[in-house]
């Protein structure tokens, strides 16, 4: 059984039993860690993308892998009707505990039937995809999650800076001779394996997509949508927004 690393640390913070980060294993050959205390962070302490990402939320918002919920929390605060979706069990449990009124516990791709105004995906929130021959998939599935004049606002890193000064964005052939995206899972440079460890338990290995911006936008394009370039972060990182043609 998948241990929900994730989820225990947030339950964990919340019920004052917190006395590590978690550490973040990926295949680049990086360990990192996680400050559990910043998924909690107030809007104040939100980097300026996030800012500028609930600013220009309105309507009806679905918040996709809503973590600790401090996003939605806000705009709840805000007076905005939220959505908190996880597939977490304990980070649903974290959003109800703090107060967060909508929650759904599903994975994004088995979440149907209701319309919102805004689709909210922040923390590099498109990273879910995974894999970037999913990135239609998920994309279309985002669609009928919209309603009229809907938008999705989402946030990504280009990882390119990561490789060797001779590797070029170039040198990863982002289309075939035909003009469509590859769909072999190992030719995009921003798919990334992690796992995660707190407290002695491990997680099972998962994909996740640092996704550069041209290629967003040429994706969001065969799937009829527009997509637009909002904010550019301090680390190579974007808020974009993308909304139906």
């Amino acid at each position: 059984m998948e241990t929900d690393v994730f989820g225990k640390a947030l339950l964990d913070y919340l019920n004052g039993d917190y006395s590590e980060d978690i550490t973040t294993h990926s295949s680049l050959d990086e360990e990192d860690t996680i400050p559990i205390p910043y998924l909690f962070r107030g809007y104040t302490e939100m980097p300026k993308i996030e800012q500028k990402a609930l600013d220009l939320c309105c309507g009806t918002v679905l918040d996709i892998g809503c973590g600790a919920g401090s996003h939605s929390l806000y705009l709840q605060e805000k007076g905005l009707e939220v959505t908190a979706l996880d597939h977490s069990v304990d980070a649903i449990e974290t959003c109800k505990l703090r107060g967060i009124r909508n929650t759904v516990l599903s994975p994004v791709l088995d979440y149907k039937g209701q319309k919102y105004n805004t689709l909210l995906l922040l923390m590099n929130g498109i990273g879910i995809v995974g894999r970037l021959e999913l990135l239609k998939t998920y994309l279309e599935h985002f669609k009928t999650l919209m309603g009229k004049n809907a938008q999705i606002l989402l946030d990504s890193s280009d990882i390119i800076y990561m490789f060797e000064e001779d590797e070029t964005e170039e040198d990863w052939d982002e289309t075939n001779d035909d003009g469509e995206m590859p769909v072999d899972e190992n030719s995009y440079y921003g798919e990334v394996d992690f796992t995660m460890t707190y407290k002695g338990a491990s997680s099972n290995s998962f994909p996740w997509l640092y996704l550069d911006y041209a290629t967003l936008q040429q994706v969001a394009s065969e799937c009829q949508l527009h997509c637009k370039l909002i904010k550019e972060g301090e680390h190579y990182d974007y808020l974009a927004r993308l909304t139906f043609k």
